[in-house]
């Protein structure tokens, strides 16, 4: 029978939430997985399997068996969340990495602003004032960073997981109807405008949800060339999301960003 807490609805008795934590446990195992094959060797797996296990925890502890959602999906998202959590408490990004990083995004803007295109690693390679090798290194460097689901794009502007984690399910709010539909829309726009291998590697990696590895067998490039395209996008649909965000977002999403 379903009871009230402290951190919310709580939808099953004691024996019912073993049993669903017991069936949720590989889900946590494969989302890990795949989040671990894009961080620093340093991170183990069971340190994000444990962080998932927790998210786990709190999705069975938070779940709304009369919200629309099923609470695999809603199991995911905060699994998902909370490893993403522990990943950032961790720092393991360091500083001048992370500066790289803005660096980038910057020098990518400024050659959209001066070309009215997206610009080719050669020229962005020329707007930092490095060597086409040496920028290419950096996107294998930065990818380790490059660990934020599309779902968390825009973060930087305040928009987190956070937001519709909080409303996932409210199918009959039509704030999160708005809030859902727009974002989504947003992100398509600023998908389609990616090169065409940039596309692909995204749709195969976390669409099709294969392994860097599997995505470089289908494309016929290297795996390093797989994480290099994959950053590059990143980075890419983050500048664009900020611009989307600043320039074409409805009130629900700018309001949401503005307040958090």
């Amino acid at each position: 029978m379903a009871q009230h807490g402290s951190y919310g609805l709580i939808a099953f008795d004691k024996t019912q939430r073993e049993q669903v934590i017991i069936e949720q446990l590989p889900q946590v195992r494969y989302i890990a997985r795949r989040i671990h094959a894009r961080v620093p060797p340093q991170v183990l797996l069971e340190d994000l399997v444990h962080a998932g296990i927790l998210g786990l925890l709190e999705a069975v502890n938070k779940y709304d068996p009369n919200k629309n959602v099923q609470l695999r999906h809603y199991a995911a998202f905060r699994i998902r969340g909370a490893i993403l959590d522990s990943l950032r408490a961790a720092d393991w990004g360091t500083r001048d990495l992370r500066r790289k990083a803005r660096r980038m995004e910057r020098a990518i803007l400024d050659c959209k602003v001066r070309l009215r295109r997206e610009p080719t690693e050669s020229e962005v390679a020329t707007e930092l004032g490095v060597t086409l090798e040496t920028l290419q290194q950096l996107l294998g460097d930065l990818s380790a960073l490059e660990i934020v689901s599309l779902q968390t794009i825009g973060s930087h502007d305040g928009w987190s997981d956070d937001v519709l984690a909080d409303h996932v399910g409210e199918a009959n709010d039509p704030f999160c109807q708005t809030l859902h539909s727009e974002m989504i829309g947003l992100i398509a726009k600023a998908v389609g405008e990616l090169p065409q291998q940039e596309r692909q590697v995204l749709a195969l990696y976390h669409y099709k949800e294969l392994t860097m590895k599997n995505v470089g067998s289908v494309m016929g490039i290297g795996e390093s060339r797989v994480s290099q395209l994959y950053t590059k996008a990143t980075l890419r649909l983050r500048v664009r999301m900020h611009e989307l965000l600043r320039t074409s977002a409805p009130p629900c999403l700018s309001e949401s960003v503005g307040h958090r």
